[in-house]
């Protein structure tokens, strides 16, 4: 458990949780009963009268008397009834389980959530057709509350209406520093600065509070905030998963191209085609083009497999993997569950699985390179350029010595370089140039990344490369090296990653034969143009020539390398920059970010055996939902995808803009309208306010599939506006506060504890973009995750920034119910555990904070009361009272000013949002 109140916090009193976690209800005993009790215990004709399926019920008990006795498990009769394995009866509970409804029932037996609902198979009980989901969204006429004098929000209206139908009502409006930490948190994940919370209370203006939210809604931090929460949805990480769980260096760009969709507010039709056909937009920039991210952002197996059924498994997982995440992320349905039979409780067949897959028949995991700007103005500039760079460059060479063809003791050329060596002769006939190698400057084998001749009548035209009818051969290559071929040699690519290497130590020779026999006067090779090797360099060498391949005449050698060589009078500084432009052009922008081909052909597989496929499915929609769409087996990949991407961006498809609406709820309240986010179906929850889910819904798209107005709209309202203390009799009529009667406060999540850390400590990073941050250190590139020793100013960004490899956590912070990213998240749990303390308490990035929280107290002054109100301010935005004020001196005295910051940071206050 946290500290509880700054008080006790300050008066070093721990209140820390015992060492066994408590239980959820939710999350543990919840679905325990579903499974195994509710079949016989639920309903009218509950077994024994005993029905498990409410709180009302359960403590009722049956025609025996209660089962539960709270926090006497010894006394419960259901402990002794499971005990002894005679309920359930057909499949008895497992120890553990055993062992958790034990623990449940001593901590008070606590019931925290709704109505359970018993398992069925029976087609009567699931949904159909007519579910309420898949019908059109109404708008209907906001309600008029019986207190017509209150509130003029639409979202007030429903909400203030169904808490009247429970004679319940709102709680008083939060007080002014209350409510800009909430709105500046909920919207932007920060707390608010001291100054900014003394300037908004001190504002009396009528429009103060609306003019804040605007201001919010408006910085770069609102989509770093709101984009963290999509991530979780798509299961977005920077790794492959499974045992090998290679790193991905290059997913971020879809991860900054969803927090620029958020700040720029996409309209939902863009949102969604970006994400699934970007790359098809004419106008694309490279993060545009980078959101198919989206599509292979989950778990990719790179393990080779050589069985066909392997084979064929792995890429049928993939598929799989896109049409659930599509499904659940944009219909809020399971679609997946439909992969080898018809969906046992919602409308979708396994027909309908299918025909989705095939929309990403043609889609593969993999990095593809993506160009920015207009391709046309691309090229037309690279030309340009590189013309101009071959002037240059026939101007530098020509001031190049000339080589001498045999030793003459004497150095008159500079020594050999990695980058570029230009070996100028005197004209002479050749067909055929043979560079041989007799030892290299790390006695290595040798490399070249791209062997040039030059004609003495065509001083700019390279004759040895491929394209213009140049062969290569070499003595040798290294085996086993895609990137290290003898083909490389004259490809006409420059960099190791495209170089031939030989495969004897500190020899080799290789060799170009030209189209026809032609006058040469340049030779021009390099070890690595791209300057980042310079091993394997050759240093004693000779170039040869011959006409026919069998008489061959030095031309050439390194005897005459070594001359200080007196900078040259031309203007090189053109020559580098130009350069430097040329490659930046013609660099790709590569990004994992899915490649695209023709598509598979689909078939459906039986029982979802890869063994035995079926019929062949075209792409299709799901046949239940808004307009038909059926594509033709012939469309090409692309077309599948945007006709995909329109189809659920189209109004008469009524799933999406209700899940997006419910999302956004969900993110400002802490749950959803509907409690399951990703699945409204049979199987998820049904919606408190469905009146008012289909207005926000309404109002979503009649503002053209924006978010930021809904927003707005909410948390103006008098339903986000008022205070979050409970009461009784509240909590006896409504306890999981469904109907929201007074404000739903919680614990922040991680990345805004982590930040709000970095933000007191005066350490906060607000770089945005680019590569992320890594907490860890990689060795010869195996993914064993080491943390860092020592973290620095790289790593004090904002957490969303934090590189996320998959089913790896951050040491300090991922205790704080962080995804793995390892499955879809549309719910993040919220618990509260004895390590989450420990992590606050004892952490050596907490030690490291709080030392640096104590400097930037100390700077601002050094009077010992007055350190302590700044730490206040600074981590809580208000002033200590009298009493907290001399608690905090005296824990200063006691233990130091860094203990005293450490304790801040570790209060409840810090890390809940009320």
């Amino acid at each position: 458990m946290y500290l509880r109140g700054t008080l006790l916090l300050i008066l070093g009193y721990n209140t820390m949780a015992s060492a066994a976690e408590p239980v959820s209800f939710e999350r543990q005993i919840a679905p325990l009963l579903e499974k195994h009790c509710l079949t016989c215990h639920s309903g009218s004709r509950a077994k024994g009268g005993l029905d498990l399926t409410s709180r009302e019920s359960l403590a009722a008990g049956g025609s025996n008397g209660p089962v539960v006795v709270p926090s006497k498990a010894g006394e419960s009769p259901m402990i002794r009834l499971v005990t002894e394995k005679k309920m359930p009866p057909k499949m008895p509970l497992d120890p553990d389980s055993v062992d958790l409804l034990r623990q449940w029932i001593d901590e008070g037996a606590k019931w925290e959530g709704g109505t359970l609902r018993a398992p069925t198979l029976d087609p009567s009980k699931r949904a159909g057709p007519d579910w309420w989901a898949l019908q059109p969204i109404r708008r209907l006429p906001v309600p008029m509350p019986r207190d017509r004098e209150w509130g003029t929000n639409p979202v007030d209206a429903f909400v203030r209406t169904a808490l009247e139908e429970k004679g319940l009502t709102f709680n008083p409006e939060a007080d002014s520093r209350t409510l800009i930490r909430r709105v500046t948190m909920d919207l932007t994940g920060l707390w608010p600065t001291s100054e900014e919370v003394d300037e908004f209370v001190r504002d009396r203006s009528p429009n103060a509070y609306e003019r804040l939210v605007d201001r919010l809604l408006a910085s770069p931090a609102y989509g770093e905030r709101w984009a963290r929460q999509w991530l979780d949805v798509v299961r977005f990480a920077e790794s492959h998963g499974y045992e090998m769980n290679t790193l991905r260096l290059n997913a971020w760009p879809y991860r900054d191209w969803a927090i620029r969709a958020f700040n720029a507010d996409l309209s939902f039709d863009r949102f969604v085609r970006e994400q699934l056909a970007g790359d098809t937009i004419p106008s694309a920039d490279p993060l545009t083009a980078s959101a198919t991210g989206f599509l292979v952002a989950g778990a990719h197996d790179l393990v080779g497999n050589q069985t066909e059924e392997g084979k064929r498994q792995q890429r049928s997982d993939d598929l799989f993997d896109m049409v659930s995440t599509t499904s659940t992320a944009f219909l809020g349905l399971t679609v997946g569950c439909a992969r080898c039979h018809d969906h046992k409780f919602d409308p979708i067949s396994q027909r309908d699985f299918y025909a989705m897959e095939a929309f990403f028949g043609g889609v593969e995991h993999a990095e593809r390179p993506i160009r920015g700007g207009d391709a046309r103005d691309v090229r037309a500039e690279a030309i340009a350029l590189r013309a101009r760079l071959a002037e240059l460059d026939q101007q530098i060479d020509d001031a190049e010595p000339l080589a001498s063809a045999a030793p003459n003791g004497k150095a008159t050329r500079p020594p050999v370089n990695a980058r570029r060596n230009v070996e100028r002769i005197s004209p002479v006939d050749a067909r055929f140039i043979r560079f041989t190698i007799e030892a290299t400057n790390n006695g290595a084998q040798p490399c070249i990344d791209e062997l040039e001749i030059y004609a003495a009548d065509d001083a700019q035209k390279n004759i040895a490369i491929a394209s213009a009818g140049g062969k290569a051969a070499a003595s040798s290559e290294l085996p086993n090296f895609a990137i290290h071929k003898i083909a490389h040699l004259n490809d006409g690519q420059f960099g190791n990653g495209r170089s031939w290497i030989s495969n004897e130590a500190g020899r080799g020779w290789a060799q170009i034969e030209l189209a026809k026999l032609t006058k040469i006067n340049r030779v021009v090779w390099g070890r690595d143009r791209e300057e980042k090797f310079a091993d394997r360099l050759a240093t004693k060498y000779r170039i040869e020539v011959s006409v026919d391949g069998k008489a061959w005449t030095i031309i050439a050698g390194s005897w005459d390398r070594g001359a200080d060589k007196s900078p040259s009078k031309l203007d090189i500084a053109e020559h580098d920059r130009l350069r430097s432009r040329l490659a930046e052009l013609e660099k790709p922008f590569t990004v994992y970010a899915g490649n695209f081909r023709v598509p598979d052909a689909t078939r459906l597989l039986k029982r979802g055996d890869v063994m035995q496929p079926g019929d062949a499915v075209g792409p299709a929609g799901l046949s239940v939902i808004g307009k038909r769409l059926d594509v033709s087996e012939k469309t090409s990949d692309s077309d599948r995808r945007r006709a995909l991407a329109a189809w659920i961006a189209d109004p008469t498809n009524p799933l999406p803009a209700r899940v997006m609406m419910n999302r956004v709820w969900h993110n400002h309240f802490g749950n959803g309208i509907v409690r399951t986010p990703s699945d409204f179906g049979f199987n998820g929850d049904r919606p408190s306010h469905p009146g008012l889910l289909d207005w926000l819904a309404s109002e979503y798209r009649a503002n053209g599939g924006h978010l930021k107005p809904i927003h707005r709209l909410i948390v103006t309202s008098c339903t986000y506006r008022q205070s979050s203390q409970s009461s009784a009799s509240k909590s006896k009529i409504d306890a999981d506060n469904r109907y929201l009667s007074w404000f739903p406060s919680r614990r922040i999540e991680a990345e805004a504890i982590r930040d709000g850390v970095l933000q007191a400590s005066g350490s906060l990073n607000h770089r945005g973009g680019g590569p992320g941050y890594n907490l860890w250190d990689y060795a010869n590139y195996v993914t064993v995750f080491t943390p860092k020793k020592r973290l620095g100013p790289d790593q004090f960004r904002r957490m969303i920034y934090q590189f996320k490899p998959r089913a790896q956590q951050d040491g300090t912070f991922g205790a704080f119910d962080c995804p793995d990213a390892t499955a879809v998240v549309p719910k993040r749990p919220i618990s509260t555990t004895a390590l989450q303390a420990l992590n606050l308490l004892n952490d050596e990035f907490m030690f490291d904070q709080a030392d640096r929280f104590a400097n930037r107290i100390r700077a601002c002054s050094s009077d010992q009361g007055e350190q302590v109100a700044s730490g206040f301010r600074l981590a809580f935005q208000r002033k200590p009272s009298d009493r907290e004020r001399a608690a905090a001196r005296e824990l200063v005295q006691n233990a130091g000013l860094a203990t005293f910051c450490r304790m801040l940071l570790n209060a409840n206050e810090f890390v809940t949002l009320e």
